[in-house]
């Protein structure tokens, strides 16, 4: 009975080792690919994942010669890891030592929507302010890429003088709307459809009907700076509510990005208390 015990304590331990050992390791490569999201490192990575591919492939049917040249290139990959991404490797235990690296990623997506609404409150009231007209679309679960087929890609990161440039008169991007896509430019000079709606106030220009027409087609929240009066408005599911704030901008986006999250069950229709302005 006993040696029946132990064997059951061996086994037991054993198993629960491993489990520990992969479970460590999945961590260790989660935190990698998160360190290296984004970075040029990303690239040069692919590349070395492809010469251990040619590795295997050519161990497998037996390619003595190519075997032996990836097996040199193999070698020296280590150290060149060492040199090529000294950059990320540096930032890596920089974040370490500081704890950032372990913090839980919902925290990073906070940073990220923080960053978004901070951004665009801020460009769209400096832009309302100098009466400088605009039209952003943020993209939800609803893909716009036939949207931004139209226009010129940009393909970077969402940044208040980036906006402001593209939306700067006699440029020319500056009569089509951006349309970003997380916190990144994806693409300007983009074209929307109208909205045919007759209860559309009057005085809404071209740029307040393709906001609206862009949320009757998708889950988007289109952002409008009036050239004419530099009021800020935003589209929503076939809603406009005109008239806001900085601040209220700001709080605007935070409600809809939290809404965007996950673990939300779905889009609220009454994201926007405002309502269209009947004739």
């Amino acid at each position: 009975m006993k040696r029946r015990v132990g064997n059951f304590w061996e086994v037991f331990w054993r198993y629960a080792t491993d489990i520990l050992d992969i479970a460590l390791v999945s961590v260790v490569f989660y935190y990698l690919i998160v360190l290296l999201r984004g970075t040029k490192a990303v690239q040069l990575l692919k590349g070395y994942l492809i010469i251990v591919a040619v590795w295997l492939v050519s161990s497998f049917l037996h390619l003595r010669a190519l075997q032996w040249l990836m097996s040199q290139a193999f070698s020296l990959g280590v150290f060149a890891i060492l040199i090529i991404f000294q950059p990320e490797l540096r930032r890596a235990l920089e974040e370490l030592g500081s704890g950032r690296l372990l913090q839980p990623a919902r925290e990073g997506a906070r940073r990220a929507e923080e960053h978004i609404a901070e951004t665009l409150a801020s460009a769209a009231s400096y832009m309302a302010k100098r009466r400088i007209g605009a039209l952003i679309a943020l993209e939800g679960h609803v893909s716009l890429k036939s949207y931004a087929d139209t226009g010129t890609a940009i393909g970077a990161r969402l940044s208040e003088p980036l906006l402001i440039q593209i939306f700067i008169p006699n440029t020319p991007l500056h009569d089509g709307a951006v349309i970003v896509r997380g916190d990144e430019i994806v693409a300007a000079g983009c074209y929307f459809p109208l909205s045919e709606r007759r209860d559309l106030r009057r005085g809404l220009g071209t740029r307040h009907r393709a906001a609206v027409g862009l949320s009757e087609l998708s889950d988007a929240l289109v952002l409008v700076v009036s050239e004419e009066t530099g009021n800020i408005s935003l589209a929503y599911q076939g809603l406009l509510e005109e008239g806001l704030g900085e601040e209220q901008l700001r709080e605007r986006i935070r409600e809809w990005l939290r809404e965007r999250r996950p673990r939300a069950s779905g889009m609220r229709r009454g994201f926007l208390r405002g309502t269209l302005t009947r004739e």
